[in-house]
């Protein structure tokens, strides 16, 4: 039998057999295209804790309506700095991520953070290096993103049409660090950290220790189904995760998709369901199943999430093609 030790646990691993793993209440059933039609932000930033706000971005992938604002974009208010989490995807939707700061506070954004290096978290680089932000991202995140830059504005032109406009080049990031960085915004220290491989290439997150916050990243979702890239190790994700667990334990939790949580939330929608994944495609190799069984496995269990349609048969398949070679 296939060794599973690198999955979370027997009893949980039990419960991701059985398709029995308890978790939150089913995602939310408001899910229209924009929800601030007025705004290139989907949404309008809601405050998480005392001077911590987030814009949390659509659930659905990107498109025209959403701006490309699918992710969440955080900020974070000292005494003499803010911080920003994820420049955003376009040098638009950061100017309108900029004025809902300004209507907040007087302090100037001295530090963007980049949860990655994905289209939606580094795009609009430029945009806060013009404002005499320093950027910073992990040197991982910031080789993928360089790598990846001129594809992302062809495609940031495509789908954002004359919203686009303004993004006429893919900046470089100021600042990357390896481990992890603190950076004092006055009154508070935003603790920038990379906990090791997860979802995406130099995945980070931020902590502010004096509000009891997290902001996530990628590392963590929820409402939404994560979705499993070529480059994503899922057993890497799942070593990474009680790492993080431990410093999110008991504080508010923004996701990199989704609304502000806790970390049973986030564990139902991020951890619990990559061991489910895990546990069920180890079992269909070993059963001698092939990559169109694990395209057609059964994950009805999570059949309410948004954008379960869209991801469901492709991260599985993308997980079989992966542990095919594991051992």
């Amino acid at each position: 039998m296939r060794d599973t030790r690198n999955l979370a646990g027997s009893a949980l691993l039990a419960m991701a057999t059985t398709g029995l793993i308890a978790g939150p209440a089913m995602a939310e059933d408001d899910n229209p295209p924009d929800k601030a039609p007025d705004s290139m932000l989907y949404d309008m930033p809601q405050k998480v804790a005392e001077d911590v706000w987030s814009a949390i971005g659509a659930t659905q992938p990107y498109t025209y309506e959403n701006s490309l604002h699918n992710n969440n974009l955080s900020f974070v208010i000292g005494e003499d700095a803010v911080l920003v989490m994820n420049a955003g995807a376009s040098y638009q939707l950061a100017e309108a991520l900029h004025e809902e700061i300004k209507k907040r506070t007087d302090v100037p954004v001295k530090y963007v953070v980049n949860e990655n290096g994905q289209l939606h978290a580094a795009m609009a680089t430029g945009y806060w290096i013009d404002q005499g932000a320093e950027v910073i991202a992990h040197v991982d995140a910031a080789e993928y993103y360089d790598n990846h830059k001129a594809d992302y504005l062809d495609t940031l032109k495509r789908i954002a049409e004359e919203k686009a406009a303004g993004t006429d080049e893919a900046v470089s990031v100021s600042r990357t660090f390896e481990d992890r960085i603190e950076l004092d915004l006055g009154g508070m220290t935003a603790e920038v950290i990379y906990f090791g491989e997860a979802h995406s290439p130099g995945d980070i997150s931020v902590v502010i220790p004096e509000r009891d916050v997290v902001i996530a990243g990628d590392m963590a979702f929820n409402i939404r189904m994560l979705p499993i890239f070529e480059y994503t190790d899922t057993a890497a994700w799942l070593e990474t995760w009680p790492k993080f667990a431990e410093v999110a334990e008991g504080k508010t939790i923004i996701p990199g998709h989704g609304g502000p949580t806790d970390l049973e939330t986030v564990e139902h929608y991020t951890k619990d369901y990559l061991t489910f994944l895990r546990t069920e495609i180890g079992r269909l190799i070993d059963e001698g199943g092939t990559l169109q069984d694990a395209y057609e496995l059964d994950q009805s269990q999570f059949s309410h999430w948004h954008t379960f349609d869209e991801l469901a048969g492709q991260n599985a398949g993308r997980v079989f093609q992966k542990m095919e070679f594991e051992f």
